[in-house]
């Protein structure tokens, strides 16, 4: 029997770049590893009071009673990646999309627009992000809601109107960042990052542009044709007046301020003064694709 319009959480939860992961490994050892990682997260979700609706593949589809259970399980399951991400190689990464209203439960499956729009959701979303709707944002309260960072409208096939999308932002500053920079007055802090690529470049202003990806995918905003580089290697975020490089890739991300350079593996780095960005190996590397870089 149909139950209309119960009103749940539904979320997606894919696993990113696993054809990589088959390449790397083999099909038997990967197969194990992305088996094992969604068993793993499943057992999540039921922990979160949530239910697993089905497997498509690499994904999970999932039910939740609220909208918080959802988010909270959610980022939950970003921080068991980026843990597990330290200890096992190739790392694996997740994008997760969820949204909250009206869905149909029949034979313990889900129908409806609500699984509709959390699975464009998670199809937008970059890996390590955790991407909701508009409609989950009214249904939080608290610290949970402090975490949302808007994105944008975005055009959602099949809805009249645009979706207003939000990122989750899982991550303690705390706990991830290596490098900070000195506690200045707002005013004083870098108003933007220049970005210089092969033949163009590209600003960050944390106004008109929040954040920006980079990596071999056409999708991304900056495009890198280095086959040392993850198809969504890293991402980089205006974040509280300052601007912060997040390592998504296999290989590292090697940054260069000064006479140092740092590599990022699933780390965060504040990006600050002026200095470079390479990517899956040094930048004094043969062949390394470079970004330069300029907090103004």
């Amino acid at each position: 029997m149909a139950t209309a319009h119960s009103q749940r959480a539904v979320l997606f939860v894919d696993i990113c770049d696993s054809t990589q992961l088959y390449e790397t490994l083999g099909d038997d050892v990967a197969a194990k590893r992305v088996a094992g990682c969604l068993e793993s997260l499943g057992k999540q979700v039921d922990e979160a009071g949530g239910r697993v609706v089905q497997r498509i593949g690499d994904e999970l589809m999932c039910v939740y009673p609220s909208a918080a259970s959802a988010l909270e399980c959610a980022r939950g399951m970003q921080e068991w990646i980026m843990r597990r991400a330290l200890r096992a190689k190739p790392a694996l990464a997740i994008r997760i999309g969820c949204h909250f209203g009206p869905v149909l439960e029949k034979a313990a499956d889900l129908f409806g627009d609500s699984v509709n729009v959390a699975a464009r959701a998670a199809a937008m979303a970059k890996a390590g992000q955790v991407l909701t709707t508009g409609a989950t944002v009214t249904q939080l309260d608290g610290p949970l809601r402090e975490r949302l960072r808007a994105l944008g409208h975005f055009p959602i096939k099949g809805k009249r109107e645009d979706i207003h999308i939000f990122e989750l932002v899982w991550q303690d500053d705390e706990s991830t960042m290596l490098g900070t920079l000195p506690d200045v007055p707002p005013a004083e802090r870098p108003g933007r990052l220049l970005l210089r690529v092969p033949g163009r470049e590209v600003v960050l202003d944390g106004r008109s542009r929040m954040a920006l990806t980079v990596g071999r995918d056409a999708s991304c905003d900056v495009v890198i044709s280095d086959p040392k580089a993850s198809r969504r290697h890293a991402r980089i975020e205006s974040r509280r007046g300052k601007f912060v490089i997040i390592d998504q890739s296999v290989n590292g991300t090697y940054v260069q301020i000064g006479e140092e350079q740092v590599v990022l593996l699933r780390e965060e780095l504040i990006l600050y003064s002026h200095g470079s960005i390479s990517f899956g190996h040094r930048s004094d590397s043969t062949g390394a694709s470079v970004v330069e870089f300029v907090c103004q």
